[in-house]
């Protein structure tokens, strides 16, 4: 019985990939980077930004420092108000989930304070037993480290315990911390993608996960 869930944040709870693709694209020319396809960035969605340039620019050595900071400077000017908002069901099924007693957490690739500020801006304080950004550890995803620190920290059971994401590396870290998974099909991963992650479950709408 799933008792617990771990929730991805971009593309899973909240759709932030118009402010996110307009930020890269902006870093991107800042840099004078070669172009890269909205396909090719919005598959990079979910790696923490110090990831991102080893697979869009492999050509153009050691830039992760310096695109993660010209990414998060940007980022605060693009991200207006009303820019990201959370998928349909979400709001609804989290508060479901919590009402029902069910435990909930947060991993995800974005800063800690990021995520922060996107839960008080939904008005979902108080509902997370743990909330994991990128640089809360060592090893980021598809890692297992960051389901299993919230494990550590919870005390819940791994089989016990979904991980909900929309890319594969979100499957495969919940894969390698051997939790069951679950891939939601409306975010950024595409089907294909997923299905070669191997998760335990498929779901094309958030609300599905009361099923589960």
């Amino acid at each position: 019985m799933i008792r617990n869930y771990i929730f991805d944040f971009d593309g899973t709870l909240m759709d932030t990939s118009p402010v996110i693709l307009a930020t890269m694209r902006a870093t991107i020319q800042e840099m004078r980077l070669p172009e890269r396809s909205e396909e090719q960035c919005r598959a990079t969605i979910g790696l923490v930004l110090e990831q991102i340039p080893s697979v869009l620019f492999p050509e153009a050595g050691d830039i992760s420092q310096a695109y993660a900071k010209t990414y998060r400077r940007l980022f605060v000017e693009h991200n207006q108000p009303g820019m990201a908002q959370p998928f349909a069901g979400v709001i609804e099924t989290l508060c479901k989930l919590h009402e029902d007693g069910r435990g909930m957490a947060i991993a995800s690739s974005r800063s800690h304070a990021s995520l922060e500020e996107f839960i008080e801006q939904l008005g979902l304080q108080g509902m997370f037993s743990a909330v994991l950004g990128g640089n809360d550890v060592k090893h980021a995803k598809p890692s297992p480290e960051p389901v299993l620190t919230i494990l550590a920290r919870t005390g819940w059971q791994l089989e016990e315990t979904l991980v909900v994401g929309d890319a594969a590396f979100d499957v495969q870290m919940g894969n390698a911390a051997g939790c069951p998974t679950c891939a939601v099909t409306y975010g950024n991963g595409t089907i294909s993608e997923l299905q070669a992650a191997r998760p335990t479950f498929l779901a094309d709408a958030f609300e599905k996960v009361l099923l589960l």
